[in-house]
């Protein structure tokens, strides 16, 4: 596990390590796990939201799974990002319009809308992805213990914020969103300056060009 130290392979475990807090520190097991309550507390449906929800997840992660040769890997995952800070300021809109009692009528429709465009955001680039791109930066001789740590801190952040997010939701339920889409803002900038596009390249040519 000290190899992952090195200053030579710093870049590369800085990358996967990254994108796992990105993509799970953005709030998806709060929104996966408690979507139900969420469609409920806005008002809408559980059953038929919960229903549209899984059906769009599948469909669309098929789709993210065709174009990310096509599109690339970074491509993808800034959209998916954009998305995602979409996907949270549609909630914390309904969510501040139902504790301030303005607009009611369109708080199911805000929240509705927030939470299916987040999942299917995340299902075309955060979700897959980065999963992909761990595969593709780690060299042969540190890929089994770097690939051991990064899916630690994945779960770890899995963990964290599926415990999180009721306390959040009691604090404030359109904080709650806001805060997942700040840090989905955050992510969109790591991805820009730190993630290298990996589409087209060997093995050899991405881990020369990180790991210098």
């Amino acid at each position: 596990m000290l190899d992952l130290f090195q200053k030579r392979y710093q870049r590369s475990v800085t990358i996967g390590i990254g994108l796992m807090v990105c993509q799970q520190f953005g709030g998806i097991n709060g929104v996966c796990f408690y979507t139900s309550s969420i469609f409920e507390s806005a008002g809408f449906s559980a059953s038929l939201g919960t229903t549209i929800y899984a059906i769009l997840q599948v469909v669309v992660t098929g789709l993210g799974a065709v174009v990310v040769d096509k599109l690339g890997r970074k491509p993808l995952l800034l959209i998916s990002g954009s998305g995602l800070v979409l996907g949270c300021l549609l909630p914390a809109l309904s969510f501040y319009f139902k504790v301030h009692e303005l607009a009611l009528k369109a708080v199911p429709i805000l929240a509705v809308t927030g939470i299916l465009v987040y999942i299917g955001s995340f299902s075309i680039g955060m979700g897959a992805v980065p999963w992909v791109v761990m595969s593709e930066i780690f060299p042969i001789n540190i890929k089994g213990q770097a690939g051991s740590l990064a899916t630690l801190v994945n779960w770890f952040g899995a963990w964290l914020c599926s415990y999180s997010f009721n306390f959040l939701m009691s604090w404030s339920s359109y904080g709650t969103f806001i805060l997942y889409g700040a840090i989905n803002v955050l992510s969109i900038l790591f991805i820009i300056i730190v993630v290298p596009e990996t589409k087209g390249k060997t093995l050899e040519q991405i881990q020369a060009s990180i790991n210098v």
